[in-house]
């Protein structure tokens, strides 16, 4: 599996969080270090460690894993022909007793973790070690007691400097030498002892001169009388160190004999140290062992990402035959991506050999790879869009994806048109599923819904929202794609139902009715006001998309007439070219109606029964019309404007 799965997933975080509950260092680069596996058994034996030391700890959680610091570096001292220094010998006793201490924990666990407490047999008792280190090493340094010859040693070592410092002493109470010096003190110099003599008087008193105060005035003179005195302590110091070497490599020797026993040791002592910090963490998240297979079946109940605490919402989860495709619709926040992350990261934790936080009964597939293509993934350096990225991605996944690959995919297709992107995540999800993979993908396309609906092996999941608080609930329902919840949403938050009808003809090509029959007298008046909107707007946008056969304006409707910007009234029209007669200032005149736009409906300026003679007949022409609807007279007619 490859590092981008890791990182997108966080299984990085995971391992971290259990190196927080390894008590040595060595423990907390093995667990750092952790890799899933692809073997069912291996799988299952890691995961019954697991459960072993979770029964250990809920009997006694204090586990006596310590005692390792500085081993590693004792193991690569030894075998250098070199003796290994009293502290590091000190450091494996310490190790020795908490290897005694563990042996005699793990006593009584035996009834309920057997494999477990069996690891303690490799640990081979160095009884004889430890006590040689324990005899001869005290405080720190090689002890008198260590051998007859260190002892016999220390004890002249011991007179002798008694000897000299009571030398020293008649030295300095000298009456003959005391004006020569300037204080009747003994002091040391690079390891050999010295008197403060008066510069003036130096030829007064014979010896080395080892040192100089600083201002000058007073030279460190080991007396001459005094160095034979220190040249046999001196000996006798080199004697002590050439018997503490041979001490300290007797020592070495008999640890580089027991090599092969300390180095298993460590290694079952590290191993203790990992298991019980896998332990402890699966203790944190209430975790338990699942069950493993093969066949790409995935059932978790009550899972919950272990990075997000206890109180997130617990996600059940069911993926297997015939289905191995989810694709899962849902408002965004409402959680999609946290299911695809956490079906992704508990399957690593699982092949990992780690508890998962779930109920009883969960079980998880093993896979060879996860191949994920979560987040937008953009790459300034290489100066890729984030469709761009995305897809590269998606080639490398096409490119690795067989049948025993699981795919994580967010929101696929997007970033981009979404009808080409809808048909590009479609053919992409139909390529994996003949390549075999269990597959995870969310989208906000509804026409992939529609086709997970109706594909062979594909099954639609959708996370719940909840209309009454108008919050998304967390929860995944598989069997069912999502509603357009935009629609409810909207209906819920005051869109008037005809608005939102309309808008679903428009997606979904197909006619649904929305109530709002809830709603009180008063809420309905203030919901209308949303489709009461200026009719000189709405009619000449009725027209601008009806057919051309249909009038535009109608008789009486005021009008502006461009590019004069007058003021008009239509009296007929249209003809066969689209123009109207327009009466203006009493001339009526022909204007296409291009050149014409609604300022006031003659509705709203006249009643329905209005005799519109009146405004573009002249009075004349009215009292002629009426005398001949009365009765004919000769020779009168009327002309009336074409």
């Amino acid at each position: 599996m490859n590092n981008h799965t890791f990182e997108t997933l966080q299984f990085g975080m995971i391992k971290e969080e259990i190196a927080h509950y390894a008590l040595t260092s060595q423990g907390k680069e093995k667990v750092l270090q952790l890799t899933p596996s692809f073997h069912v058994k291996q799988i299952q034996s890691w995961l019954d460690e697991v459960t072993e030391a979770v029964g250990i700890m809920k009997k006694s959680s204090s586990v006596p894993v310590h005692g390792l610091e500085g081993i590693d570096i004792l193991l690569q001292s030894i075998n250098k022909g070199v003796a290994l220094r009293p502290d590091l010998l000190i450091k494996l006793y310490d190790f020795l007793d908490c290897c005694g201490k563990m042996r005699r924990f793990m006593k009584d666990k035996e009834y309920i973790a057997p494999r477990v407490t069996s690891y303690i047999y490799s640990i081979e008792e160095l009884p004889g070690l430890a006590e040689e280190i324990n005899r001869c090493i005290r405080n720190g340094v090689v002890d008198d007691y260590a051998s007859k010859e260190l002892l016999k040693i220390r004890k002249q070592m011991a007179i002798q400097e008694d000897r000299l410092k009571e030398k020293l002493q008649q030295f300095v109470r000298s009456s003959k030498l005391k004006t020569f010096l300037q204080e009747s003190v003994v002091s040391q110099r690079e390891g050999r002892y010295v008197v403060p003599v008066k510069r003036e008087y130096r030829q007064k008193v014979k010896g080395v001169v080892l040192d100089t105060s600083s201002s000058g005035s007073t030279i460190f003179i080991e007396p001459e009388e005094i160095k034979a005195y220190q040249d046999q302590l001196d000996w006798l110091k080199m004697d002590e160190e050439a018997e503490t070497q041979k001490i300290l490599m007797y020592l070495t020797g008999l640890v580089e004999e027991k090599e092969q026993q300390i180095r298993l040791a460590v290694e079952t002592m590290v191993h203790y140290d990992f298991l019980f910090a896998k332990a402890k963490f699966s203790r944190a998240i209430d975790g338990r062992s699942v069950a493993i297979n093969e066949s790409h079946d995935i059932k978790l109940i009550e899972a919950r990402h272990p990075l997000l605490g206890k109180n997130v919402v617990p996600l059940h989860f069911t993926l297997g035959s015939p289905e191995n495709a989810l694709v899962i619709t849902g408002p965004n926040t409402g959680g999609k991506t946290v299911v695809i992350k956490t079906v992704g990261l508990l399957t690593l934790m699982a092949q990992a050999g780690l508890h998962l936080p779930v109920a009883e009964g969960s079980s998880v597939s093993i896979f060879q790879n996860i191949l994920v293509d979560i987040g937008d993934g953009q790459s300034i350096l290489e100066n890729l869009s984030t469709f761009s990225s995305r897809i590269v991605n998606i080639i490398e996944i096409l490119k690795e994806a067989n049948d025993r690959t699981l795919v994580l995919l967010d929101e696929l297709g997007s970033g981009t048109d979404p009808a080409e992107g809808m048909g590009l995540a479609t053919a992409i999800l139909e390529q994996l599923y003949k390549k075999g993979t269990t597959l995870l993908a969310t989208t906000h396309y509804s026409e992939i819904k529609e086709f997970a609906d109706h594909q062979e092996g594909f099954v639609n999941g959708s996370m719940e929202f909840d209309l009454e608080t108008l919050r998304p609930t967390y929860r995944l329902i598989i069997g069912k794609g999502g509603e357009s919840q935009a629609f409810a949403i909207a209906l819920k938050l005051g869109i008037h139902p005809r608005i939102i009808q309309r808008a679903h003809q428009i997606t979904y090509k197909e006619d649904r009715v929305y109530s709002d029959s809830h709603l009180s007298l008063l809420e309905n008046r203030e919901l209308e006001k949303q489709i009461i909107i200026n009719k000189h707007q709405s009619r000449e946008k009725v027209v601008k998309v009806s057919n051309p056969s249909v009038a535009k304006f109608n008789k009486g409707d005021n009008v502006i007439v461009s590019p004069e910007n007058v003021f008009g009234i239509v009296y007929k029209g249209p003809d066969d070219k689209g123009n109207y007669i327009v009466q203006i200032k009493g001339e009526k005149g022909s204007y296409n109606h291009k050149r014409l736009t609604l300022h006031i409906e003659a509705s709203e300026l006249y009643p329905p029964d209005y005799d519109f003679d009146i405004i573009f007949e002249t009075k004349g022409d009215r009292k002629l019309n009426k005398m001949l609807t009365k009765r004919h007279i000769e020779g009168l007619s009327i002309n009336h404007e074409s």
